[in-house]
């Protein structure tokens, strides 16, 4: 009788499709996936216990660091978390500012998606293209804060500087932009044979697969679920704003691209409104004591990151630094829906998979 056996296959830390430093080890059954277990712990820095030796302002820094790729959402999900606790209220212009930062770190956030996607897949053009529309992004964050990846702009009250009239002009450029490009992202990737045979169809997930792995974001809502936070808690100031949760039908590689897609266009709408709407007053509260110490207690407060769901529990002690902190990490979370996604598919398919999960390793490792 012929019998077969399983065998292991290492994918990284050395592996340009993991995007940073992380091993997958597949257990193969000739190029099927038996089982792929994602091992992680490569990039740890311990952010977490540097915070609880910060005070809370000192630690926003170290939020930039997390995803590093969406550093205006963690600054964003921090500041919150310590305004709630201390008891401190920002002005609606403030607000505003923060939701337009977010919006456009979201948008190039979705870029890199795309692009890492084509990339892996072998569409190296796709990822200049995307690279090419951050590029604007990017100017626009320099300008208003004079950094373009670790911004350190939302503070605990507010911002650190007001929106100047050359950077609203430059945000409403990039706004009419948006619909040009992503035409032209259709043409070249959405509408390419061989990118939609790589993705359509393979890795598919059902919602309460998605749930039971604790996944949310556009993973989640790539199976059918419009759960979005930004709807759901109603958090800053988004119920002033109109827009639509892009959603899937079934789950797989396809979906999840398709649902950042759109979330890109949705994300400008955002921006639009808040631009065209942006009330007069000031960008930080004048309440915001110059030493905080929150009183004894704990919260947890959570955001719609880029990738998901990002919530910060803090448990203060009524000292200047924070008792302790634990962060929920989308990026760490979704990957355990990487196994079920890759049982059954190609050796070639857990690349697509990996990929279209969207996981920042300096916020999985934190």
């Amino acid at each position: 009788m012929l019998r077969t056996e399983t065998y292991t296959l290492n994918m990284g830390p050395q592996h340009p499709s993991t995007h940073g430093v992380l091993q997958v080890q597949l257990e193969l059954d000739g190029e099927r996936i038996v089982k792929a277990t994602p091992i992680m712990g490569y990039l740890h820095r311990g952010i977490e216990k540097l915070l609880e030796a910060r005070t809370y302002a000192q630690g926003l820094p170290y939020t930039d660091r997390l995803d590093y790729i969406s550093a205006m959402n963690n600054n964003f999900g921090y500041a919150r978390a310590v305004e709630e606790l201390a008891g401190i209220e920002t002005t609606p212009r403030a607000e505003y500012i923060r939701v337009i930062m977010a919006e456009l770190n979201r948008i190039n956030s979705h870029l890199i998606f795309i692009g890492t996607l084509a990339n892996d897949l072998g569409a190296s053009t796709g990822m200049l293209y995307c690279f090419r529309d951050r590029e604007k992004i990017l100017d626009i964050f320099n300008l208003v804060c004079g950094a373009r990846q670790t911004f350190h702009y939302i503070r605990i009250g507010g911002v650190k500087e007001d929106l100047s009239p050359e950077a609203a002009e430059m945000i409403r450029a990039f706004v009419d932009s948006v619909p040009d490009f992503l035409a032209e992202y259709n043409r070249l990737l959405t509408g390419n044979e061989i990118f939609v045979r790589r993705i359509r169809g393979t890795s598919p997930m059902t919602t309460e697969e998605a749930l039971a792995c604790s996944m949310t974001g556009p993973n989640l809502r790539a199976t059918g679920l419009a759960f979005d936070l930004r709807k759901v808690d109603g958090y800053s100031v988004y119920d002033d704003f109109d827009f639509d949760i892009p959603v899937g039908e079934h789950g797989d590689n396809w979906d999840r691209y398709m649902v950042k897609l759109a979330e890109i266009a949705e994300s400008a709408k955002i921006v639009r409104q808040a631009i065209d709407g942006l009330p007069e007053g000031d960008f930080m509260a004048k309440k915001v004591p110059k030493v905080i110490k929150p009183p004894k207690g704990e919260v947890f407060s959570r955001t719609e990151g880029t990738r998901g769901e990002l919530g910060f529990y803090i448990v203060s002690d009524g000292t200047t630094k924070p008792y302790r902190i634990h962060i929920r990490r989308p990026s760490f979370v979704n990957m355990q829906g990487l196994d079920p996604m890759c049982r059954g598919m190609l050796i070639g398919d857990s690349v697509a998979a990996y990929s279209s999960i969207d996981p920042i390793m300096g916020e999985v490792d934190c």
